[in-house]
């Protein structure tokens, strides 16, 4: 579920980003809870003849910062700090988020309009779900892993078969786990993030806002995450919106459908 191959890395006192492409757009990428840019290099790549894409580590993720709180309106608003600096200095950017990155671009997308020209929205939905405690059960079976105990990732992956069967998630997680001179350690803030589950399956109140621009919602025909009580909401902040479902796809749709994600993607985004 990660690429990290031909990325180069700019690390700022705000966030980290990695810039893949050299297309004369730009586009933005936003990664999902417990994820990082990286997980985003191969859709980067695909567009990468007409954008030049920033995948940017949110806060309690990756190499950028950690946060006392979880919040999704401080966290829209620290990416677009980052982007008025950066990526959409010359302009506005087209910004793509998946999850918790997509409730990310959503937020930044209805308080800061002006940054952003295309939206595109990846398996979430402007609405509160934790679709069945999967991150509960993901997160807190990290938690309850002694790290003390590991001498080897091979450890780590061990201990986690039996409450995550999937080799797929368990690899998707493990990228997470750094290695130091005192033992391992998780790179997310992963006690806040485990604390902060029930605000992260929320949505924050939007009310009275917004975006018209071109919206593209892109679900994954085997995840729950999209609902028909959830379509009224998202029609109403984002009226241009389109919808796309993935045959096929999970929740992780860019990482288990990346050819057809691409297609998408280079449709919505060709000017």
């Amino acid at each position: 579920m990660c690429d990290s191959d031909d990325v180069s890395t700019q690390n700022s006192d705000a966030l980290a980003t990695k810039t893949v492409g050299e297309g004369p757009d730009r586009a933005v990428f936003l990664h999902g809870l417990f994820g990082r840019g990286r997980n985003f290099t191969t859709a980067a790549k695909a567009i990468g003849e007409t954008h030049t894409s920033t995948l940017v580590d949110l806060p309690n993720h990756g190499e950028s910062p950690w946060t006392e709180d979880f919040s999704y309106v401080d966290m829209a608003d620290a990416v677009a700090d980052s982007l008025r600096s950066g990526a959409a200095a010359d302009g506005p950017v087209d910004l793509i988020g998946h999850s918790m990155g997509g409730k990310t671009a959503m937020v930044l997308a209805l308080r800061h309009p002006d940054l952003i020209d295309r939206l595109v929205i990846v398996d979430i939905s402007p609405v509160g779900s934790d679709n069945g405690g999967e991150f509960e059960h993901l997160l807190g079976s990290l938690a309850a892993l002694d790290l003390g105990a590991l001498a080897s990732r091979t450890d780590a992956d061990e201990a986690l078969q039996d409450p995550i069967p999937s080799r797929g998630t368990r690899g998707f997680l493990l990228q997470n786990l750094r290695s130091t001179d005192s033992g391992y350690s998780w790179q997310p803030n992963l006690d806040l993030l485990y604390e902060s589950l029930p605000t992260i399956g929320g949505f924050p109140d939007m009310s009275g806002r917004e975006f018209t621009g071109s919206t593209l919602w892109v679900g994954g025909s085997e995840s729950g995450y999209i609902t028909e009580a959830a379509e009224p909401v998202m029609r109403e902040l984002f009226p241009k919106v389109r919808q796309i479902t993935v045959k096929g796809a999970g929740h992780w749709v860019h990482s288990e459908k990346p050819e057809e994600f691409a297609a998408i993607l280079r449709s919505f985004l060709n000017r």
